[in-house]
């Protein structure tokens, strides 16, 4: 589980979850996203990324009460997913938002303004719900590997996440490393060519638990 630590800098210091912790000790994030958040196919729960973002942040954050809620929905795309932002915060108002999409939109070849306009709408409503956010952008698998504009999308969601002051998880760039510096595949991916295995998951999980850890403590 390897990264360019470059590629850990989510570019935002999460300020609203840094008022959590020191004055309520207390840490909540949404984890909002479709089946790679949900933790498909994977062969323990805990290997999902937003239960291995919890363990992460529990031994990092000694006293701090942290609570990862996973709402991750097989097979949503930017769209489901921005038009039930409100409700999920305010079923569980929470200091920061992981959302994670890119991946169905770039596979299904969406239209890139209906996938910008939905994007920003989403983040539009959510950061007026006083909370952080963070992106995570979309996998570099074969599934996405093949599409012509995979590029396109994720340039749109760093446009996107600049505008909104949200911080940017490169899962997109993290991966394509994996790929280019030898690891095969198989190594990371199920064998359906889309969704993450135990290893991508967890992997996926500690090193976004890095990234917010580096946001938060820095100054």
């Amino acid at each position: 589980c390897r990264t360019k630590p470059e590629l850990l800098k989510l570019g935002n210091s999460l300020p609203v979850s840094r008022k959590a912790i020191t004055e309520r000790k207390q840490l909540r994030i949404i984890a909002l996203g479709a089946s790679s958040t949900s933790g498909y196919g994977v062969s323990n729960p805990a290997y999902a990324y937003p239960a291995q973002l919890k363990i992460g942040l529990d031994k990092a954050l000694p006293g701090i009460d942290v609570d990862v809620i996973n709402r991750g929905i097989d097979g949503q795309d930017v769209e489901e997913m921005a038009a039930r932002i409100q409700a999920e915060m305010k079923e569980n108002p929470a200091s920061l938002v992981v959302w994670q999409t890119g991946t169905t939109a770039t596979v299904h070849q969406m239209p890139i303004d209906k996938f910008t306009r939905s994007l920003r709408n989403g983040l539009a409503l959510g950061r007026s719900l006083g909370a952080d956010f963070v992106l995570m952008n979309l996998q570099y698998v074969p599934a996405v590997a093949a599409a012509p504009d995979k590029e396109a999308y994720k340039e749109a969601m760093a446009a996107a996440a600049k505008e909104y002051d949200a911080g940017l998880f490169r899962r997109f760039d993290i991966m394509r490393g994996w790929y280019k510096d030898g690891m095969p595949y198989a190594e990371f991916v199920q064998l359906d060519g889309l969704h993450l295995n135990d290893f991508g998951q967890k992997c996926i999980g500690k090193l976004l638990t890095w990234s917010i850890l580096n946001s938060l403590n820095s100054p």
